[in-house]
Order: C-alpha cells, then structure tokens, then sequence
C-alpha cells in the first residue's frame, strides 16, 4: 500500500505498525463471573424501585428487603439453566460438526457433497487419491470454513 506525502506527491510505501494486543494474552472469565456481572444492573435497579416504593410507604421495609432477597434467588436459581449462554468455549458452525457422521450423497473424488444432520454440506474425501462411493457413511475430521474434510468409515458389515 502507497501513501502520497502532503508536499510533492511522492509515493513511499505504508508501513503498519503491529498492534500491541496482537500478542497480548486473553484473559478468560468465567462464566459464572461473567453472568454475575450482567445481573448487577437489574439489582440496582431493583433495590432502587423497592427503596422508593419503601421511602413512599407503598411497601413495608420487610417487603422491600424479601422483594430484594427473592430477585438475588431468582438469578442464583436460573443460573444453571442459563450458563452455557455464557460459555465462550462453545464450538458453532462448520466446527461444531467435527466427530459427526454423514452420508455422501455424491461420489467424493476428492470434492463433493454430503448430508450431515439433515444439511447438504460440501465435502473433500481425505485422503484425496481415495474415492468415497455415494450412500457411504463418512466421518468429518476437519472443517475450513464452510467445507468439510472427510473420511470414509469402514462399515462393519
């Protein structure tokens, strides 16, 4: 990439500069600190509400504070079912089916297609000088970007 300079013209080339958080090393945070730190809005929140409803005499002291404790129980509670929201390790799209069986619906020499799960996905026989017939059952082992790597398995018939 080129870049005139302001006075003359001149072209010299861009040089970039590496970022200093190309290797700088991830933090992780649990998923429980995570989910953690997304309720503390909601309970200030509510502990506001309750304290002006409490401040107006629209609710008793005692109400407001159980009012409080039951909304810090209720998100202590879902937690389990909502953990893996938080998760970041989770595998999606093409890497989520590495392990999967599938069926080739054309003859992989190498390229072709297979159906995994009820999707068509496009497939690369591996090794690439062996040929996997249509209906085989293949196994993926790799995936790179929306194009599965395959083999064939042998079938125990």
């Amino acid at each position: 990439m080129l870049r005139r300079d302001s006075i003359g013209g001149n072209q010299r080339p861009l040089l970039k500069r590496p970022s200093p958080l190309q290797n700088a090393p991830v933090a992780t945070v649990p998923p429980w600190l995570k989910y953690l730190i997304f309720q503390i809005p909601g309970w200030i929140i509510t502990a506001a509400v309750l304290a002006i409803l409490w401040h107006w005499q629209m609710v008793p002291q005692w109400l407001a504070v159980v009012g409080f404790v039951g909304w810090l129980l209720k998100d202590l509670l879902l937690y389990p079912f909502l953990r893996r929201a938080y998760e970041t390790d989770v595998k999606t799209g093409s890497a989520a089916l590495v392990g999967a069986r599938g069926i080739a619906e054309q003859n992989l020499a190498p390229h072709g297609y297979i159906r995994v799960r009820g999707e068509l996905w496009r497939a690369v026989a591996t090794p690439p000088d062996r040929v996997v017939n249509a209906g085989a059952e293949v196994e993926i082992v790799s995936a790179e970007g929306m194009r599965l790597c395959v083999r064939a398995v042998a079938s125990d018939r």
